[in-house]
């Protein structure tokens, strides 16, 4: 059985979406002859698909270490009360992070897990005596510094 999101797609948009997220900087033309459309079609079916909020933004990935920011480390964080608006606080406060790339709330051990990105390990160090701890309602965080990014920013599996 389908999932009902993907009922919204015939081939053409998926064909769309697959496309764009393989290759972002697809022109409008190489993009129509890809999926075996005029460009006038694909131009009006990438706009809804915009528009609908199907395809969230288009941007360039960069080397991290390009820019300074070889350290990835994953931390756990506990909370010390398990409301709307203690996750509230700490999910506002994470959100003004710029070094926080990702925060998910999660079950299991954690209530959140974050990932983040610093030049090294001194940089998170520091990041974690003046921010981290610091955040509202944060009872314990654990750490884990990543030695090897395997896969990173995998494309969805559609």
């Amino acid at each position: 059985m389908k999932d009902s999101s993907e009922e919204d797609f015939d081939r053409i948009d998926l064909k769309i979406l697959r496309a764009l997220q393989s290759e972002g900087r697809l022109t409008n033309a190489d993009l129509a002859e890809r999926v075996n459309v005029s460009p006038a079609t694909c131009h009006r079916r990438t706009q809804r698909l915009f528009e609908e909020g199907h395809i969230t933004g288009v941007r360039a990935e960069v080397a991290p270490a390009a820019v300074g920011l070889g350290a990835l480390v994953m931390v756990g964080v506990v909370l010390d009360r398990s409301t709307p608006e203690s996750f509230a606080a700490f999910e506002g406060a994470v959100l003004e992070m710029k070094e926080v790339l990702d925060c998910n709330l999660v079950a299991g051990d954690f209530d959140y897990l974050l990932k983040i990105r610093v030049r090294d390990m001194a940089d998170f160090n520091k990041l974690h005596g003046q921010k981290l701890i610091a955040l509202p309602g944060v009872r314990q965080t654990r750490t884990f510094f990543v030695m090897k990014e395997v896969k990173e920013n995998a494309r969805l599996p559609f």
